[in-house]
């Protein structure tokens, strides 16, 4: 077994088709088709269910393309680190709005004075696009609410948000979620894992809440919710920079519903340079900004790559979607 073995084989599962496969590695059909034989005689099982002009992967096949990814992806990472690689080039990396806004500035501001070499493009929107996106091969990296759920991301946590309730100054305490029965709630698209978080909460209470309204933007949330019209959940960290943040009462959430992380996302078999850079910044803006407050936290990130998947948790776990 060795790892053209392997690559051949992934890309036959992918495409299901030798002769694509063989397009794209730029070999001969037959070169491909006597390699995969040799793999499944070596393992001493079929990989493939063979179906007239096409492939589709056996029970073993499916568990076999997991190992093989994996092998794969650690390749080309020890490749990377013995090339001792420089950022540059394109690098398309996507945000939740809330990052982008409280901690990208200083953060990417930094990156371009390290790397003016590197072409930075950045992209806003919900965990469920960012992360969609990621696993597409349109951006290179996300920074996403956790934790992971797909095989082909790699990630680890960046930073830490507690989440808060706001509401009108007039509103009653609202210390669970059967105080807010009924409301309205102003939330993003069904594809931010944040909303999936709040409406979480009055499940977790039994309670039911009123219409749930979409809304934009953060300030426009907080005008809503400012006005008596319903509530809202957002960040506090967010909540902080809005301009008339004192028109709104904050309301603390259950640790499980407060507590969240965003992470950095990337394909396993596509970290570069420029990711690795990115994480180093994060790892000394969090540095920075633990010195200053003087309150030590833990930051659960490494520097090196596939050490962080002792982090990622099983799926099923809270979807990666803000």
């Amino acid at each position: 077994m060795d790892l053209t073995q392997l690559r051949m084989f992934c890309s036959v599962a992918e495409t299901g088709s030798v002769a694509r496969a063989a397009e794209l590695l730029h070999r001969v059909p037959s070169n491909l088709t006597t390699r995969l034989r040799q793999l499944e005689q070596e393992l001493g099982t079929d990989l493939f269910i063979r179906e007239k002009q096409r492939l589709r992967l056996s029970p073993m096949g499916h568990n076999f393309l997991n190992y093989a990814k994996r092998i794969l992806a650690l390749s080309d990472e020890a490749m990377s680190i013995t090339h001792a690689g420089e950022p540059a080039g394109s690098f398309a990396l996507g945000s939740m709005e809330s990052t982008a806004a409280t901690r990208l500035p200083v953060l990417l501001a930094a990156y371009h004075q390290s790397y003016p070499q590197v072409s930075l493009s950045l992209v806003t929107g919900t965990s469920g696009e960012i992360t969609e996106k990621v696993r597409a091969g349109t951006l290179a990296a996300g920074l996403v609410d956790g934790p992971l759920n797909h095989d082909e991301l790699n990630g680890c946590i960046a930073f830490r948000e507690e989440m808060v309730v706001i509401s009108s100054l007039e509103h009653p305490p609202i210390t669970r979620a059967k105080d807010a029965a009924n409301q309205t709630l102003f939330a993003f698209r069904p594809s931010c894992s944040y909303r999936l978080r709040f409406e979480s909460w009055f499940q977790q209470d039994g309670a039911v809440p009123g219409a749930i309204m979409e809304i934009q933007s953060y300030h426009a949330m907080l005008a809503c919710a400012a006005s008596g019209a319903g509530i809202a959940m957002i960040p506090r960290s967010v909540l902080s920079l809005l301009p008339g943040h004192e028109r709104v009462a904050v309301h603390t959430l259950p640790d499980d519903i407060a507590h969240t992380a965003t992470w950095l996302i990337w394909r396993r078999d596509a970290f570069n340079p420029n990711i690795r850079a990115l994480k180093m910044q994060i790892i000394e803006q969090e540095r920075a900004q633990e010195h200053i407050e003087e309150q030590p936290e833990a930051i659960d990130i490494s520097a090196s790559e596939h050490a962080i998947v002792l982090h990622q948790k099983k799926p099923g776990a809270h979807h990666a979607n803000d």
